[in-house]
């Protein structure tokens, strides 16, 4: 049988229902295996210093220290790490923004059911993704 390469993912959004439904639309696909989660941004770097996640799905309106920030440490440190932000904003400066701070993807979190798995597939590939919305 085929084995897949495994993603290690961080999952980090204070609004801990969302969080759950990230987890469980990741746990849909074998090879993506969530390692982590956090719920502010502080955290969410700690966490992503100590266990070096291929990839980070984060929410951008984080409590402590928001996405953007945290994901400019977090890259500081650990430059390998793909970031895919999720976010109720759909305006083109906060997502130009969002991409430029180092980001793979956006999604909107309100397209996140339809189009999560989707850039997940897109980044690990090695490509940018940018929701619909």
């Amino acid at each position: 049988m085929l084995r897949l390469p495994s993603f290690r993912i961080l999952v980090v959004d204070d609004f801990e229902p969302f969080r759950q439904f990230v987890c469980s639309t990741l746990a849909t696909r074998a090879e993506l295996q969530v390692v982590g989660e956090a719920s502010d941004g502080l955290e969410a770097v700690q966490k992503a210093l100590e266990l070096k996640p291929d990839l980070i799905i984060m929410d951008m309106g984080l409590p402590s220290l928001n996405g953007l920030e945290a994901a400019r440490k977090i890259l500081e440190f650990i430059s390998e790490s793909k970031i895919i932000f999720l976010s109720q904003e759909s305006s083109t400066d906060v997502v130009r923004e969002a991409m430029d701070s180092g980001a793979w993807g956006y999604v909107v979190k309100a397209k996140a059911g339809a189009e999560l798995l989707a850039a997940v597939e897109t980044v690990i590939s090695g490509k940018r993704f940018v929701s619909s919305a």
